[in-house]
């Protein structure tokens, strides 16, 4: 709606009460985020801002006596295709769970398609009741070790900042190019600067030093702490920090630890990547407000997090609080400890009630530039076979559950015949990253610990960040078959045994999200769980979660692209073959 002279005046007289408002929620437990009090009063509503708080009449009323009223929940970091659906999808399930605006970075699908990516998440999230915003994907590809979809330089991502909806630049993740200077980086932060528009930072085990570094290139939030100390330091730098929990990053307990009364104006939640399922079960942002509240976070700071400080974080003026002038997102709670939401407006319409959306959205049609994006060269059994040729030691990939970093071990392995043998008794598996997008032909091998596979294979298209083929298995013949599946598929996720397909999930949607309604979807994850416990893992954590961060050589310590091994800390390849302990 266009903002206009009329309306200004219509809101000024309904706030003096000379009219009555379209809405009026009366007598709800308003919780104000200025003060952090509670205090029982009504909110008038005029064009989907309000206007007014006290008492109004109004043309509607909706009696909120006994309930809680919050502001709409902000999601401050978050990759919708993580969640496997399109961005209709994806409003249809967060919105139940009281979040009415996103912070979205459409990093994935921009490694895999371009700005044809861009361009598709920023058409399908437009005119949804979830507020969308984006920050532009700086870092595709991630890292120059891979082979993505696509390259993106400051003078493609530049026309960008004229979209109401994109606020900033995503994630910057490369700090070698910070820190030396690449002139390709410094453009696309400049980019971003000289338009007053964020900077989101990505600073996994970076110190003290490193963060200095990322302040003054102007990057201002960080969502990759896992440790107390690591928020802190980041605090003490003047950073917003990103208290995340998401399905394979699950860091909140843990950092909740750095959070205090003096400090906690400086903290936001964000779930990053959340796979569709669990937020289905356990919830989006709501859940991060409730396990706060559990570890001990008074119920009004909780609140606070995950409203006005993510709105202040982004410049985001007419977000995050139940004040006049304030836009009418609205959460109404049964229960203020219990976070247990009933009502969800946005924009003073109702979008949700007890726990469904009032009106579901469907999804556009993707153009074939997105749904064509798995392209292979041949690979074959000789392809997958990892050469041991001067003993049996052998760099290794140590899984952390429920982390995203892994260790770097240096173990014997079997050999046979001059290569690699996987052992599930000693818990050493093949992995392998294919390329998909060129058809180059690369294929990168290694070797892992801790997936947990007892028999057969497993597949996927979502691998962080440049998206080729990821498959681990016991042998090679089913490791073959589910890469082969998955490229079949158009994108997507298999578990195969004995040559069979035990459970399959499609994503032609770049090979990252599905084109079906998330309930069906939700269903094929279920099927895929099953799946994952008859090849016998234990399912302590998400195998396939576990798998895409696998290939992302941006987080520690060793990980696997399609060019191979890969040291994070060292920034260099490695051989499989290890010729002496670590």
């Amino acid at each position: 709606m266009t903002f206009t002279k009329e309306l200004l005046k219509k809101r000024i007289d309904v706030a003096a009460k000379r009219l009555p408002a379209d809405l009026v929620i009366k007598n709800g437990k308003v919780v104000n985020v200025f003060t952090r009090e509670v205090i029982t009063e009504d909110i008038a509503i005029v064009d989907g801002y309000i206007v007014g708080t006290g008492a109004f009449e109004g043309y509607e009323t909706v009696d909120a006596s006994d309930q809680f009223v919050v502001p709409g929940f902000i999601d401050g970091h978050v990759h919708i295709e993580s969640a496997m659906v399109t961005p209709s999808e994806f409003s249809n399930v967060v919105l139940p769970h009281g979040v009415t605006t996103i912070v979205a970075d459409p990093h994935e699908i921009a490694n895999v398609s371009g700005t044809d990516g861009i361009d598709f998440m920023l058409e399908a999230s437009e005119g949804i009741p979830l507020e969308v915003l984006l920050m532009l994907p700086s870092c595709v590809p991630a890292t120059p070790f891979e082979n993505s979809g696509a390259t993106l330089e400051h003078s493609d991502l530049e026309p960008y900042y004229t979209h109401p909806r994109v606020i900033g630049l995503g994630e910057v993740m490369d700090y070698p190019s910070v820190l030396y200077k690449d002139d390709k980086m410094l453009d696309k932060i400049m980019d971003a600067s000289v338009k007053e528009k964020h900077v989101d930072g990505h600073a996994s085990a970076i110190d003290a030093d490193g963060i200095n570094v990322y302040m003054a290139a102007g990057i201002r939030t960080d969502h990759e702490c896992v440790t107390a100390e690591e928020a802190l330091v980041r605090l003490r730098k003047g950073m917003y920090v990103m208290l995340r929990e998401g399905s394979a990053a699950k860091d909140l307990v843990t950092l909740l630890k750095a959070v205090n009364e003096h400090n906690a104006r400086r903290c936001l939640f964000v779930t990053d990547d959340k796979h569709l399922d669990e937020i289905i079960d356990e919830g989006s942002i709501d859940f991060n407000v409730k396990t706060a509240i559990r570890e001990g976070v008074d119920p009004l700071l909780a609140i606070q997090m995950a409203t006005l400080n993510a709105a202040e974080c982004f410049g985001l003026k007419t977000k995050g609080a139940i004040a006049p002038g304030f836009e009418a997102d609205l959460v109404l709670l049964k229960d203020l400890e219990t976070v247990d939401i009933g009502r969800v407006y946005k924009g003073g319409k109702l979008v949700a009630k007890n726990g469904e959306v009032i009106q579901a959205t469907g999804s556009i049609t993707p153009p074939s530039i997105i749904t064509d994006s798995v392209n292979i060269s041949p690979v074959s059994l000789e392809g997958l076979k990892v050469k041991m040729s001067r003993g049996n030691m052998a760099n290794i990939i140590e899984i952390r559950p429920k982390m995203i970093v892994t260790r770097h071990l240096i173990e014997e392995v079997d050999v046979k015949g001059g290569y690699f043998q996987p052992s599930v008794e000693k818990d050493q598996l093949k992995i392998a990253v294919i390329e998909r997008h060129c058809r180059t032909g690369n294929i990168g091998l290694g070797i892992i610990k801790g997936l947990g596979i007892k028999n057969g294979a497993i597949a996927s298209t979502v691998a962080h960040d440049s998206h080729n083929i990821v498959a681990a298995g016991t042998n090679d013949e089913d490791l073959l078959r589910a890469i082969h599946l998955t490229a079949g598929m158009r994108g997507g996720l298999a578990v195969v045994e004995g040559g069979k397909l035990l459970a399959s999930l499609p994503l032609p949607v770049a090979g990252l999200m599905s084109n079906m309604e998330y309930k069906v979807v939700n269903e094929r994850i279920h099927d895929l769980n099953n799946a994952l416990a008859k090849v016998g893992c234990s399912m302590e954590f998400n195998p396939f979660i576990t798998l895409a961060f696998l290939a992302l050589p941006v987080i520690p310590e060793l990980k696997l692209t399609d060019t191979g091994l890969f040291d994070v800390k060292s920034f260099q390849h490695l051989d499989v073959e290890a010729v002496s302990v670590k």
